[in-house]
Parts: structure tokens; sequence; C-alpha cells
């Protein structure tokens, strides 16, 4: 399975920005879908995911309504919603999945995704 992720960029703080991720199965509903972002010099975050098998989702603390992450199965992608961005936000996103978790009791560790995008740029700045 490959993921391509979509919909990075440059944004002022404040705005918000929307993030892609579409993998290559026919199997979409089987995964459960992170997003994990990594900043220059810090560990890896993960901000938000999703279980499309039944539809739950978990959030970070520090993205906890401001992101919201969400599926549409006709179209085969998983988005984040990114609002009230801060500078603090900045990072590489990557979408990673995972096959077969529900995420009621949390985010799978970043480790524990089976196969991760190449990840897309977030800068927030003014």
């Amino acid at each position: 399975v490959q993921l391509v992720e979509s919909g990075g960029g440059l944004v002022q703080p404040g705005g918000s920005l929307r993030l892609s991720c579409a993998p290559s199965t026919a199997h979409f509903d089987d995964y459960a879908y992170g997003w994990i972002r990594q900043a220059p010099g810090k560990e890896r975050e993960g901000v938000a995911c999703i279980s499309i098998a039944d539809r739950s989702t978990t959030y970070a603390n520090s993205v906890k309504g401001r992101f919201t992450i969400s599926s549409d199965i006709e179209k085969n992608t998983v988005y984040l919603e990114m609002s009230s961005l801060e500078p603090e936000d900045t990072a590489m996103y990557y979408c990673a999945i995972r096959l077969g978790v529900t995420v009621l009791g949390g985010c799978p560790r970043p480790m524990d995704y089976d196969t991760w995008g190449k990840g897309i740029q977030v800068t927030v700045s003014s």
C-alpha cells in the first residue's frame, strides 16, 4: 500500500489548511489512519487518528478543538482539517496506516504504524 499526502504549504498564524491522504488500496476501511508530525529537532508526535471501521477518532491534546480528522469512503481519502494554526504547528506531516485496529483506546504509537507516506510540509509563519 502506498500513501499519497497533499494539501500542505505556507499559512499565516490563525489560518487553516486541509491535508489529504489517499491510500492505494481497495480495502480502505480495513485500516486505522493516523497523522504524525515531526518538527526539526523534535520527536515525532501523533496528532490524530481515525478507525474507518468504527469511526472512532483520537486527538493529541495539543490539537484538540483545532484539528479534525475525517474520512470519505467514496473518495478513499482521509483528511486532516487544521484551523487556528500556530507557528508551533510547523512540521512535516505524515499519513500512516495500521491494519485492523480501533483507535477507541488511543492512537497507535508512531512506531506501530505499518506504512507511512513521504510526508508533506506545513509551515505557519507571518
